[in-house]
């Protein structure tokens, strides 16, 4: 397979694709020093980042922008050892209204990449913590996009702050990413996934998309957990679930979540 150049490449082919796998490349010199390069790979990855910040407090930061950032983001992490197996991606346009995505959360890399395979089929953004849109490196993109921001201490709070916000989004055709979790974690806890997602799709009556992931190639850092280290051992997997909509409390339907991640990272471990 030949390499995909540029980043609107990439995109035109994820829009046109159910799935996509990075190319396999003949190993070179230049990709064996870049394998697992950190340095490199951070250098070039805040490259993206005041480039992205810059466009953002210009207000020149739309959906376009944003999904092609963040596949110049996937191209860098193919560029040192990444590998992605992203499957499912039409069921991210299968419903003709907006959608809830529900997914598991492992480290920073599907906040980075989930912008370029969503937002070129629909209109999209996250639930994020309050500290994220406050960042002063992160916090100019993150508020541009509008999303529904939490502060993970007071539970009751969060809640109602997504049940209120989240219904205006889904009402303009935006819809939602929402990480269930407290926070990154490599092990997937079923435990620590709460119902909001399904409560939130339940209340403005549009389907939830499951997504299961397994980014752990982008480790979480220990100070800064951005900036963890790479393992080209790691497969980078993505799966896309079939839309479903909510009955009753949604329980049953966040159990139909868990198993569906479950089983996905079963079958890649």
């Amino acid at each position: 397979m030949k390499e995909i150049r540029n980043s609107q490449s990439v995109i035109d082919q994820l829009i046109r694709s159910d799935s996509y796998f990075s190319p396999s490349l003949k190993p070179g010199l230049a990709e064996w020093l870049l394998r697992d390069n950190w340095f490199y790979f951070i250098l070039k990855y805040l490259g993206i980042v005041f480039k992205t910040r810059k466009q953002a407090l210009a207000g020149a930061y739309d959906y376009r922008e944003w999904a092609e950032s963040s596949i110049d983001i996937l191209r860098l992490l193919e560029k040192v050892g990444g590998q992605f197996a992203i499957t499912g991606m039409n069921y991210i346009s299968s419903h003709s209204g907006p959608v809830v995505f529900v997914s598991n959360h492992m480290s920073t890399l599907e906040t980075m990449i989930f912008p370029g395979i969503i937002a070129p089929r629909r209109k999209t953004t996250f639930v994020v913590k309050e500290s994220l849109v406050r960042h002063p490196l992160f916090g100019p993109v993150m508020r541009s996009r509008n999303p529904i921001v939490v502060n993970r201490t007071d539970a009751r709070k969060d809640f109602e702050r997504v049940m209120d916000r989240g219904p205006e989004l889904l009402s303009a055709d935006i819809s939602v990413i929402i990480f269930p979790q407290s926070t990154r974690r490599e092990i997937f806890k079923p435990e620590e996934f709460n119902t909001l997602g399904v409560k939130l799709a339940k209340k403005a009556g549009v389907p939830v998309i499951p997504v299961a992931i397994k980014t752990d190639f982008w480790g979480n850092g220990k100070i800064i957990k951005e900036f963890g280290k790479l393992d080209h051992k790691k497969i980078i997997h993505m799966r896309f679930g079939k839309p479903f909509f909510i009955e009753g409390n949604g329980k049953e339907e966040n159990q139909t979540i868990i198993r569906f991640i479950e089983d996905s990272l079963k079958e890649w471990e």
